[in-house]
């Protein structure tokens, strides 16, 4: 089996660590990042410096790969203006060189209705426009499948680790040097965490995997499933000391939000801190076995070290 892989933003959260994984793996990695993130490329792949709007230049740079990976990041208040586009933009390089398409997806188009588990069989009931955008793209990638295009989604809760960018630093640890932490929900609330170098190497095996898979295939990456207390217990003992909870204030969001774009954008989706939810990882483990897992503690301690915010790892 050929291994060449394209990776559509290299430079952000998860296509960075995914193209270090599938380079530690052996592959040939195409790195496509606009100019301006060119440093933050991994090294040891090949660094190709495109804009994704360019939809024929990254359909020219697709030529002769396996896999396409979309891992570009789009902004929360630029979601419905691009994040369609640039599906679009995936599916034709992804086409063009007869490649399986491989995407990241979240738990959005569930909706507030949500049960507890979360499986490849429960029904996509969104309630907020990011959910909503997310399955229309999921069902216009389906719909590519029966015109011959080959498409695996890794289902993931909120992406932590090897990077900042997450509602990890951004909110949960941004006052770790004062000894506080906020947390966006009820403390005993399940919420589901993808750590992203576990994730990475799971992508890694889907892609190694992909010709036996069906052409439209949807995985649940269970990562690490965990309550707000937990979540600060292991923050704690990484930095080694007690720390004060501090809750999110959503109501000043909420106030803020019809002047501040993407207050709007993390209200519609404040849901998923009230509601109860983890992910089911067994149909994935059915196809690549042994999914990857670091400890939840080793992973919030390596987490917090990549930030600077720990001198231990």
């Amino acid at each position: 089996m050929s291994r060449r892989i394209l990776v559509l933003g290299a430079a952000g959260r998860l296509g960075r660590v995914a193209a270090e994984a599938f380079r530690d793996a052996g592959w040939q990695v195409g790195s496509l990042v606009r100019g301006s993130a060119a440093p933050r490329a991994a090294p040891g792949t090949e660094l190709i410096e495109l804009d994704a709007r360019d939809t024929l230049s990254v359909v020219e740079a697709a030529a002769g790969a396996d896999v396409v990976l979309h891992a570009l990041n789009v902004p929360y208040a630029q979601w419905q203006a691009s994040a369609f586009g640039f599906a679009e933009t995936a599916i034709a390089a992804a086409r063009a060189a007869g490649a399986t398409l491989l995407m990241p997806g979240n738990v959005y188009g569930y909706g507030t209705g949500m049960p507890e588990l979360l499986d490849e069989d429960t029904p996509m009931q969104p309630t907020s426009r990011k959910g909503a955008l997310r399955v229309a793209i999921e069902e216009r990638l389906r719909a590519e499948t029966e015109q011959g295009l080959r498409v695996a989604i890794l289902r993931a809760g909120d992406f932590y680790g090897a990077s900042g960018g997450s509602w990890l630093d951004r909110v949960v640890v941004n006052h770790l040097s004062h000894g506080r932490i906020a947390y966006p929900g009820p403390l005993d609330i399940v919420h589901p965490w993808a750590y992203l170098p576990d994730l990475a190497a799971a992508v890694v095996r889907v892609a190694e995997k992909r010709d036996a898979l069906p052409p439209f295939a949807s995985f649940g990456f269970p990562g690490h499933a965990v309550t707000g207390r937990q979540l600060a217990a292991a923050i704690s003992k990484a930095v080694g000391r007690s720390l004060t909870i501090d809750k999110m204030q959503w109501w000043m969001l909420r106030a803020l939000s019809p002047v501040v774009p993407i207050f709007r954008e993390l209200c519609e989706i404040s849901y998923l801190w009230k509601v109860p939810h983890r992910i089911d990882g067994r149909r994935l483990a059915a196809a690549i076995g042994t999914v990857p897992h670091t400890p939840f503690e080793t992973a919030v301690t390596a987490a917090l070290y990549e930030l600077g915010a720990t001198k231990r790892r």
